[in-house]
């Protein structure tokens, strides 16, 4: 189980990859939502803002009115945010439960 400064540490990994590739990505995926990531095993979350194909203002603590959520265990996220877990195979597995919207979906595989 990794621990939660482990998923900090790839969260702000994540969102420093997605800020690197915001400017390429513009007009392909603009989002402006709040997103919350749930950590089954750890009982915690991170929450922020996916802004303009990058992810912001990442906290500590759950977001209950975000507009895309994603659950996984901090493995899985971990794994997924170095490149050891494929997206649409954990989403597919079962390993990954997004909520969101059809086409806020399919913009954040294109930023993922």
């Amino acid at each position: 189980m990794a621990t939660i400064e482990e998923c900090r540490a790839a969260l702000d990994t994540l969102s420093e990859r997605m800020t690197a590739h915001a400017a390429e990505l513009r007009g392909k995926a603009n989002l402006d939502r709040p997103i919350a990531c749930r950590l089954r095993d750890l009982g915690e979350a991170f929450h922020g803002r996916l802004k303009d194909g990058a992810f912001v203002d990442i906290e500590q603590g759950d977001d209950p009115d975000a507009k895309i959520s994603l659950e996984l265990t901090s493995d899985d996220l971990v794994a997924l945010v170095a490149g050891d877990l494929d997206f649409a195979r954990a989403w597919a597995s079962g390993r990954l439960a997004v909520k969101a919207n059809v086409l806020d979906l399919v913009k954040l595989r294109k930023l993922l």
